[in-house]
């Protein structure tokens, strides 16, 4: 029997003085780690590169931001030497929700459109409900039409004459008692249904905290509500303002609970079996 089997490899030398391996972590965005070199700890906020390698960028809690370059046990996670790598690219996860809430169909196609209908008042509150609500309505096949105004309600009704599979819902801005909406939108008979919210317009129905505001300015009585809110919240025209609106909706949770109900109310309604 040899040296070498009878006490292993005594070449290789005594295991306390072997180098452990460290183990390699991937950068993800938030990870906090320490800079072994510098004590300095932080999050992941990103990455750069320059001729001399890779670095990551830590931001630690006072919102300081410093480069550390990318080494062998260069950092140090609960105290223990880590090496950072950047985190391999992964396929986005398809959402399984639609900005509804819904379960989102895969592979939609859009059914023959319903002979029932959803009237809106407006362009605005039409482009909300389809940001929101569009997936479930292509599953359902529901098409949705502004009046351009709830005075011409009386007039489309009679044009499309409701019935039996031919039923119209209808959302109302500022639908409260006593109010004029609520004049219009009564005794319309079994066929239709009106729901809506209490805002003075639909851009309220958007929480403020999604516009990253307090709460929603006060326009007295008889300034045009749009051009008043713009003019408060220094946003523009009612153009740009509007802008801000739509590009701040990106799911039911950025609206107000009594316009989710409203729309839940009328797509459930234009679709129920007779």
């Amino acid at each position: 029997m040899s040296a070498r089997d009878s006490y292993g490899d005594i070449y290789s030398g005594h295991d306390r003085t072997k180098k452990k391996p460290i183990p390699t972590v991937q950068a993800e965005r938030d990870l906090v780690v320490e800079d072994a070199a510098s004590g300095f700890c932080g999050a992941v906020v990103g990455f750069d590169r320059s001729y001399d390698g890779e670095f990551v960028k830590l931001e630690d809690a006072r919102g300081a931001v410093r480069l550390f370059a990318m080494r062998e046990a260069a950092f140090l996670i609960d105290g223990k030497p880590v090496t950072l790598i950047k985190p391999t690219a992964t396929a986005p996860k398809r959402p399984t929700r639609s900005a509804s809430g819904s379960t989102r169909v895969e592979g939609l196609r859009a059914r023959v459109a319903r002979t029932s209908r959803i009237w809106v008042e407006g362009v605005h509150d039409a482009a909300l409900v389809e940001r929101v609500w569009g997936h479930d309505l292509r599953v359902e096949g529901v098409v949705v039409e502004h009046l351009e105004g709830l005075d011409n309600l009386g007039a489309r009704l009679t044009e499309f004459e409701p019935g039996p599979g031919a039923r119209v819902g209808v959302l109302v801005d500022h639908l409260v008692t006593g109010s004029k909406e609520t004049h219009l939108t009564t005794g319309l008979g079994p066929h239709v249904l009106v729901t809506g919210h209490p805002y003075i317009d639909v851009w309220q129905a958007v929480r403020p905290a999604a516009l990253g505001i307090d709460a929603w300015p006060t326009v007295p009585r008889g300034e045009d509500w749009k051009t008043g809110i713009c003019a408060r919240l220094g946003w523009g025209t009612p153009q740009q303002g509007w802008r801000r609106v739509y590009d701040a909706v990106g799911s039911f949770r950025d609206l107000e609970a009594p316009l989710i109900g409203a729309v839940e109310r009328l797509i459930d309604f234009v679709t129920e079996p007779e």
